[in-house]
């Protein structure tokens, strides 16, 4: 586990951002913990996730040419982002987003910001679905440029209906990478060294989980 991981869950777990308990999702399995990536609510806490995310771009091996911010979500995920990829590594890359409808008239286009061109990186919070990120590429493809990654606050490493994650399955898809702050196996490397017993005693049924529902 990387520094900037560690860092990132202390974080969340100080802010109740990442809780543990008995959570039912959508697919109707019960969670030993959640993850609220909506809670990243305030400067403070934006401003942390943007670093962690420039941490994990940083780290990561793919090359790309600007950052791009599906909307809504992605909005300020890529603006805040950009910031600290410059200020915290000399990495100064140009962002754009979408708009949910093009404007017909000012500059027009559905695109704002840098010119959707080259090589790009998507910025999103979580993937579950995926369908989010298969819109994201659609838009990427029919401007002409090209997927080069995807950068994500946490993996679950959960299987959907099938053998493979969402995640996986977007790899496979488009061969690209999936970069993420956190995995669920972080989650669990992370309890394994906690010195808290409260938060210590959430490991087994979270090691549980991963076993009957991860990849």
């Amino acid at each position: 586990m990387q520094d900037f991981q560690k860092a990132f869950l202390e974080f969340v777990i100080d802010n109740n951002i990442l809780r543990f308990g008995e959570f039912t999702l959508k697919s109707g399995r019960i969670s030993p913990y959640f993850f609220n990536a909506g809670l990243f609510n305030t400067g403070k806490k934006l401003g942390f996730l943007a670093r962690s995310y420039a941490a994990a771009i940083a780290s990561s091996s793919i090359d790309f040419d600007v950052l791009f911010g599906p909307a809504y979500k992605g909005i300020p995920l890529a603006a805040a982002t950009v910031l600290s990829l410059d200020s915290e590594h000399q990495i100064d890359k140009p962002y754009c987003f979408n708009r949910k409808e093009a404007k017909d008239h000012g500059e027009g286009g559905s695109i704002v910001g840098a010119e959707l061109a080259g090589k790009i990186m998507i910025i999103d919070d979580v993937i579950t679905a995926g369908t989010a990120i298969r819109e994201a590429v659609d838009i990427i493809h029919g401007s002409g440029a090209a997927l080069a990654g995807i950068t994500v606050a946490m993996d679950r490493q959960e299987r959907g209906t099938g053998t493979t994650s969402a995640i996986q399955e977007i790899e496979q898809n488009y061969g690209v990478e999936v970069v993420s702050i956190i995995t669920l196996q972080n989650i669990i490397d992370y309890l394994q060294i906690v010195d808290d017993p409260a938060l210590k005693s959430n490991l087994p049924a979270v090691q549980k989980y991963r076993e009957e529902y991860g990849v």
